[in-house]
């Protein structure tokens, strides 16, 4: 899971869920990834500032689930491609049997032209055309949905990309501010700790002079 390694390898299994490796819990249907997103940046952006810096602190629990809840739900990205896909084949056969029934419906003519004037070479002639007409189209829309369908993989690796550096990014300078406000707080801690050894030490010489002085008594 995310809270076990920042980057984690991402896989689909047959169900649409990313894993690494190991079962996950299902996806929340229909979630809106850019609303967690801007969710994710409030959270970051509501947090409370470290002092003297431009660092800020932030519930690690919250934002690990923040972050489990929007890994859980990207593929939906990926199943939207999937759908095309399967819309690309259903085009593509319905077009097929566009075809085959344009090319029936010609040859029914051609043969009805030949028995009703004789005129056989027309029917042929438009057969071929209608033929050729279908080919054209089927091949420009198989172009147009294969462009589309790499389109959409190539936006949705893009965004993946862009989200997982960015929150490495955060997750970094979290960190970073975390280790230089602990810092400033021992670095403060031991200049009391300095300065209450020295009034111990001061007032230890002290009371062995005053001893010292002291008259014996008989």
């Amino acid at each position: 899971m995310l809270r076990q390694e920042l980057t984690p390898r991402i896989e689909s299994n047959p169900n649409g869920l990313v894993t690494n490796g190991e079962p996950t819990p299902s996806a929340s249907p229909g979630i809106d990834i850019q609303r967690e997103l801007n969710r994710l940046e409030e959270m970051i952006l509501d947090s409370p500032r470290i002092p003297l810096t431009r660092r800020t602190l932030v519930d690690e629990e919250q934002l690990l689930d923040q972050l489990d809840l929007i890994r859980l739900n990207l593929p939906s990205a990926f199943q939207e491609a999937d759908i095309i896909v399967r819309h690309k084949d259903e085009i593509l056969q319905e077009a097929e049997e566009y075809a085959a029934s344009i090319l029936q419906n010609a040859e029914q003519r051609a043969t009805q032209l030949f028995n009703e004037t004789g005129i056989v070479q027309r029917a042929t002639e438009e057969a071929d055309r209608l033929r050729q007409q279908v080919q054209i189209e089927c091949e420009a829309l198989q172009q147009q949905t294969l462009a589309e369908v790499e389109q959409i993989r190539y936006q949705a690796q893009q965004e993946l990309d862009a989200m997982r550096n960015r929150i490495l990014t955060e997750c970094n300078d979290i960190q970073t501010g975390a280790d230089e406000y602990a810092d400033h707080v021992l670095a403060k801690i031991e200049h009391e700790l300095s300065d209450m050894v020295r009034i111990i030490r001061n007032g230890r010489e002290q009371l062995q002079i005053n001893e010292s002085q002291r008259p014996p008594l008989y």
